[in-house]
Parts: C-alpha cells; structure tokens; sequence
C-alpha cells in the first residue's frame, strides 16, 4: 500500500522563535497517568510544520503554541510509553486528524482522543460540519468498514465475492464523498475547507483540468495560501511529467551537502525513486531495486533517490540500514520538498523512469514492472 500524502502528514519542523503562545489544547483523559503521553504535529497556512509533546498527568496534559491561520493536525496518545511513532502507526492506534486556530480549546474524553470531544474552537466546528456535507472523514468512512469486516462470519471472510461487495461499497462511498467534495468547492468559493476538499479530490475524483477551473474560482486569498500554490503546482506538474515529456530539471544537495543535478545523470537511465525512512512499503521495495542497480549498473542504469525526510539522522541511518550505494538527495522539508512539489507528488513510494535523453518513459514502475521494463531496455 502507498503511504498517501495528506495535509495532516507529518511535515518538517520549523524554527520556532520565542513568541507569545496564541492557542492551548487543554484535556483530560479520564485517570490516564504516565507514561502516557499525547504527541502533536502541525501545520499552518504557510506550510510550515512544528511538533510538539505533553506527558498525561493523572488525566491531563495541556499544549501550547503559536499558529496563524486555519491549521491541520495530527494528535496521538501513547497510552503504554512506546514512544511517537507507536502511537501513530501501530494496529489501532489511538490517533485523530484535526483543524484548529488561536483558540483555547477543551478536548475531553474518558480514556481515549478517538472518542473524544472537542469545545472552543470555531474552526473545528467547522472541519466537523464540513466533513458532515461531505459523507464523513476518510477515518469514518474507514471505520465503517472495519466495523463491517469484524462483523462478518469467518466463512464470509474467507468468501471471495462477500469481501469483492465489501470493498465496493467503499470504493462507492468515497466516490460519493469526492463528488460531494467538488460540489462543496464549487458552491462555496470562500470557505477554506473547499480548498481542502479540492486539494484531496484533484487527480483522483476530478480531473486536472476541471481542478484548475474550480481553483481559479476560489477566493484569490485562499489560492495564495500554501496549500493553493501546492495544488497548482500539482495540477501543473501532471503535464510536465507525463510520460514522453523531459524530465523536469532540477538541483538538490546530497548526504554531504553538495549539489547534485539530474542534469548531471543525462546519458543514463535514471530511476528517479520518491521515497522516506518512515515509509515501509518504500522500505520494502528497497532489496529489490538493490538487485536490479546490480545487474544495470555497469551498463548505465543509475537510482536517484529523493528523500521526503524531515530530519537527516533517519534519513542517512535508513540508507546504511537498506544499503543502499545510490545516489540520495533531499532538502529535509518533508512533503514540502521542492522536487517532490515540482514532480506533484503526493504519496510514496513514486518513481519515474527516465531515459539517456532525460525523458520520462515511465511512472510508478516497481517490483516486476520496473524488472521488466529495465530488462527491455538493457536487452542488447
């Protein structure tokens, strides 16, 4: 499975200079004590991301900061003291997605953030009505079907066309909620929240061009935002990475910090790898691309990977974990990495095969597929 990027992914952590803190979330969970603890990313309108942590203390933690703006979050609680990224990842994770502003927010609940329930803020009032309009939240609609599937006799899990009806009806209802997506755009040109929903369905429920049409008709306040600028580089970069197309150039430092150029690859077939320390199913692919760089190298094949990292210890520690003797660069910004914008990408792994010319001839080619392809090419 693809780890999809979203507006509530983990971005890269800003300096933050001494400021006088705007907003609190302030809760109380129940009688939890340590070593439980609540961990929060977040993002504001300029894209930049912080991160921050409060121990649960006989019930309550509070967290401070400083936004501008509408802001996505991620919060997690830690309920057994296994550290963040347990609590983001793991089976049943206790973990919510959230829009908030400077606001004094009370969130309470008697064990858990997924169930809990949220007072003071204007603007998560808002995410919940919009999310109503639009069929639920991604985690709602997942949770139905989960609850479904647990629900089912052992026989019906095991049955081929009980479990194809199951998945159907999801892919149906988050057809449902795209459509109802582009709709709440198109209807409501100055809320914030039909640029979310216009940036999640863009390339997936709609296509490029009916979202650049809905975009340029949104409040010219709102397309300047961060996430505006994303979208249309995204809604541009699908016609400059189609396939047949030059690849788009660009410059990033490597492990060491010097620049390295795709320009400077040109005569080589290049796999141009999207990928990050924290994304298993990149992790995963990894041994298999090792074997192919082994057997092309010498006949020019070349890997480029671009990390979407935030911070360079895992980054450099995952590359000499997976032994990894290609290229590697990244501007540790996270999903606000200047190459990952310019090729639109929104979820890793991704990758683009490029030929001796600087050509893209393929997208998203791994596992056989990219055998296969690199077989074709190296065939003489």
């Amino acid at each position: 499975m693809k780890l999809s990027f979203s507006l509530l992914a983990l971005l890269a952590p800003a300096v933050t200079f001494a400021q006088k803190p705007n907003f609190s979330i302030s809760g109380k969970l129940g009688k939890l004590d340590k070593p439980a603890k609540v961990y929060i990313d977040y993002a504001d309108a300029t894209g930049h991301g912080k991160e921050d942590s409060a121990a649960v203390v006989n019930g309550v933690f509070t967290l401070t900061g400083n936004v501008t703006g509408y802001t996505t979050a991620r919060m997690s609680l830690d309920h057994e003291g296994k550290g963040k990224p347990f609590s983001i990842y793991s089976p049943g994770a206790d973990v919510i997605y959230f829009y908030f502003g400077p606001e004094q927010i009370k969130v309470s609940s008697k064990d858990s953030l997924s169930i809990a329930t949220f007072t003071g803020s204007k603007i998560y009032n808002e995410h919940a009505a919009y999310n109503k309009t639009i069929g639920g939240s991604i985690m709602e609609l997942t949770a139905i079907y989960q609850k479904e599937y647990a629900e089912a006799s052992a026989e019906d899990k095991k049955d081929p066309e009980f479990m194809q009806a199951l998945n159907a009806k999801q892919t149906e209802l988050r057809k449902q909620r795209g459509a109802k997506m582009i709709a709440f755009a198109k209807a409501n040109p100055n809320s914030f929240f039909s640029l979310v929903g216009l940036s999640e369905s863009a390339g997936m429920y709609t296509d490029m061009a009916t979202a650049q049409t809905i975009l340029s008709s949104l409040n010219k306040d709102l397309q300047k935002m961060d996430m505006g600028k994303e979208l249309q580089q995204r809604i541009t970069a699908e016609g400059l990475t189609a396939v047949g197309k030059p690849a788009p150039a660009f410059t990033q430092n490597d492990v060491n910090d010097k620049p390295l150029s795709l320009a400077d690859l040109k005569g080589k077939v290049v796999l141009l790898d999207f990928w990050a320390s924290w994304c298993s199913p990149c992790r995963a692919e990894n041994p298999n691309m090792l074997k192919q760089y082994k057997i092309y190298k010498d006949k020019g094949f070349e890997i480029l990977s671009v990390s979407l990292d935030s911070k360079k210890e895992p980054w450099v520690e995952a590359i000499a974990q997976d032994g990894l003797p290609w290229l590697h660069v990244s501007d540790l910004k996270g999903w606000n990495n200047a190459v990952g914008r310019l090729y639109g990408v929104r979820g890793v792994p991704a990758c683009y095969l490029i030929d001796r010319d600087g050509k893209i001839i393929a997208d998203n080619v791994r596992g056989e597929k990219l055998n296969t392809k690199l077989a074709e090419i190296f065939k003489n």
